[in-house]
């Protein structure tokens, strides 16, 4: 596995992303197993050399007890952690919350919002999740602002549907914080925990429409959109170059999925050569 001969080093902190790999652990792992599959993605992150270089960008959400000890194994190779949720305020008497500046103190980086289990199970709306946005912003964490049509239709309407909810987040907290880099999560909901994602070509077509519309929005112009909803191994290769990326579930409880994922989103924008791509 190997580098193209003209990468321009392998310092993280001076490559611009060309990929981005995230993963949430919902709440189906506990303390001890977490922190395992953390060290376990970490060994795998610290010899990957489009993670060591920067190309990839990779992050783990682990439950929020785990944090501090994520961010620390994960940081030291090369990757990153964050919250799955945060509270829009940064403290008071919210009992029970907690809100971005502890995240960024524990050592998160990013801080899911807008997911459909959010939505559909704590209510959460186009404002809260503004909210959420916004102090996200305000703490220095990138958000994973996720978004996905209820019902499976046109590409036309999915991509209706999901330009209005970042507008909605993000107009919202722009209007409360400094715009910042957001990473979009396209996540039809009904895919999630599905047997098989959408299609490809569904897929890419949504994304370049949301890509377009997310990157001319003002400060968004470093944002991308990446895909959720059942993603697992073999469909990066299959995805239109708009998909920055994967946000992954279940399908990457096993850190070889990960690897596999890792390895096959470098080799689709040229970044491993050599019998090492896909190994």
């Amino acid at each position: 596995m190997s580098l193209p001969a003209n990468s321009p080093g392998t310092s993280a902190a001076a490559t611009t992303p060309k990929a981005i790999i995230g993963v949430s652990l919902k709440m189906y792992f506990g303390y001890q197993r977490s922190v395992d599959y953390c060290r376990h993605v970490a060994a795998i992150a610290l010899t990957h050399p489009a993670v060591q270089s920067g190309y990839i960008e990779l992050f783990v959400l682990p439950t929020l007890p785990v944090l501090p000890e994520a961010a620390r194994i994960l940081g030291a190779a090369g990757a990153s952690a964050g919250a799955q949720d945060i509270f829009w305020e940064d403290e008071g008497a919210f009992t029970g919350e907690v809100g971005g500046r502890t995240v960024a103190e524990l050592g998160g980086r990013y801080a899911e919002v807008g997911h459909a289990e959010r939505r559909r199970i704590f209510g959460e709306d186009d404002r809260i999740i503004g909210l959420k946005t916004a102090a996200a912003y305000r703490n220095g964490l990138t958000p994973v602002l996720c978004v996905g049509e209820l019902q499976q239709g046109s590409v036309e309407e999915a991509i209706a549907q999901c330009t209005a909810e970042i507008d909605g987040a993000l107009n919202r907290a722009q209007s409360l914080a400094p715009a910042g880099r957001t990473i979009v999560a396209y996540e039809p909901q009904w895919a999630i925990g599905a047997p098989e994602p959408a299609t490809p070509e569904y897929i890419s077509a949504v994304i370049t429409g949301l890509d377009a519309h997310l990157r001319d929005l003002p400060g968004q112009a470093d944002s991308r959109v990446i895909y959720g909803g059942s993603a697992g191994p073999g469909l990066i290769t299959k995805l239109d170059s708009a998909v920055a990326g994967l946000f992954l579930g279940r399908f990457a409880h096993d850190p070889k999925a990960v690897k596999t994922i890792l390895d096959e989103a470098a080799a689709r924008v040229g970044l491993l050569t050599g019998a090492g791509a896909g190994a």
